[in-house]
Order: structure tokens, then C-alpha cells, then sequence
């Protein structure tokens, strides 16, 4: 069985390198396969066709996630989960699929690190040094944190005077330890991946 995965992102993007492999965790043996579409304009516009083409390739279902925050960089209003999910239904819908399709959608709130933000231990376990350990802040509600990726910067700059790389440094701090469902269970847009890659059968 073959899952899809649509993302906002490059090919070596953040949201890629990181949902692959939760998505490898929660369901280990399942084949996956991923489209990027560079960012969420284009995003909204072409989902739809090409979540249509992995269906017809055989995908039994197919995800699509992106970020509520941030927006295009010229886009300066306030980004709406509701307007943006009519958006993706209404690709779906020009592409020809039924509602009834095994297309899942899944908003992060705000962005890829409310998730990261969830491990405080792979955090401290990728800044800490035997001489100098770090222990970084839970966040028991990553998904209120209006700017997570601000705080990733801040946790680099504190402990090792790093800047924080999202392309690079996301799924390196993820690797760090141990996989805690539990932490990223405080994560309700977490919850929502997982619960529609399991039900993916």
C-alpha cells in the first residue's frame, strides 16, 4: 500500500524531511511517496490535480499539509485555516474528485516547528554538550506558540549560539532522541496526521 504526501515546500524542504518520517514511524512498512509544490500558493491552486494523479498511481490516500502560518511573502493579510481548506476542496473538486476521496487535509498551527516545539527532549538532547547541557522549555500547548520557529531560533542562539536552519536542523533535532508520541500528541494538528494515516487501509 502506497500513501501520499503533498507538500508546500521544495524537494528537500522541512515539512518533507519531517512528516516522511513520523509518517515512517506511525505506520512502518507502508510505501510512501511525496510531491513538493515549492510553496502554499501554489499549493491551493494545484492540489487538487495533483492529488488526482497519485490516486489514479495507485495511492490508496493521499495528505495534503501545509502551514497556516506563514502565508507567500506578499500576501500581508492575516492566513485563514477556513478560506484555505475551501481553496484546497475546491481544486479537489476542478480535478474531478468526489468528497468521498481518500484526500485527507492537514493544517499545522502555526508551522512545521509546533510539532518540534512538542519534542523538548530531542531539543535538548541536540543542543546539549557533555560541558555545557541545555535543557529547553515544554511547550504543553505547541499549537497556541504564535511563532514557533522564533522559538527554535531562540533555543539554537541560547544554547550554542546557532542559527536555526528549518531545511536543515527540523528533522536532525527530531533524530536526536527517542520519538515521544506523547509530547507530539499535545499537538491537535499532530493528531490529525496521525489519525488519517492510520486510517489509511
Amino acid at each position: 500500500m502506497t500513501i501520499g504526501l503533498i507538500f508546500e515546500c521544495g524537494p528537500q524542504g522541512a515539512d518533507k524531511q519531517v512528516c516522511e518520517y513520523l509518517a515512517k514511524a506511525i505506520r512502518p512498512g507502508v510505501a510512501l511517496t511525496s510531491k513538493t509544490l515549492d510553496n502554499k500558493e501554489n499549493l491551493l491552486r494545484d492540489a487538487g490535480r495533483v492529488a488526482a494523479q497519485m490516486l489514479k498511481e495507485g495511492c490508496r490516500c493521499v495528505l495534503i499539509v501545509w502551514d497556516l502560518r506563514p502565508s507567500w511573502p506578499d500576501r500581508r493579510e492575516k492566513p485563514c485555516r477556513a478560506a484555505e481548506r475551501q481553496q484546497i476542496l475546491d481544486s479537489l473538486a476542478s480535478a474531478g474528485l468526489p468528497p468521498a476521496a481518500p484526500v485527507y487535509l492537514v493544517c499545522i498551527e502555526q508551522e512545521l516547528e509546533s510539532w518540534v516545539i512538542a519534542c523538548d527532549h530531542a531539543i535538548t538532547a541536540y543542543l546539549s554538550t557533555q560541558a555545557h547541557p541545555y535543557q529547553a522549555q515544554q511547550y504543553k500547548k505547541p499549537d497556541r506558540e504564535r511563532q514557533p520557529k522564533a522559538l527554535m531560533n531562540n533555543h539554537f542562539k541560547v544554547a550554542r549560539g546557532w542559527v536555526y536552519e528549518d531545511h536543515a536542523d527540523a528533522i536532525r533535532v527530531l533524530k536526536a532522541a527517542e520519538l515521544d508520541f506523547k509530547r507530539l500528541r499535545r499537538s491537535p494538528t499532530f493528531v490529525r496526521f496521525e489519525t488519517k494515516l492510520q486510517e489509511c487501509v
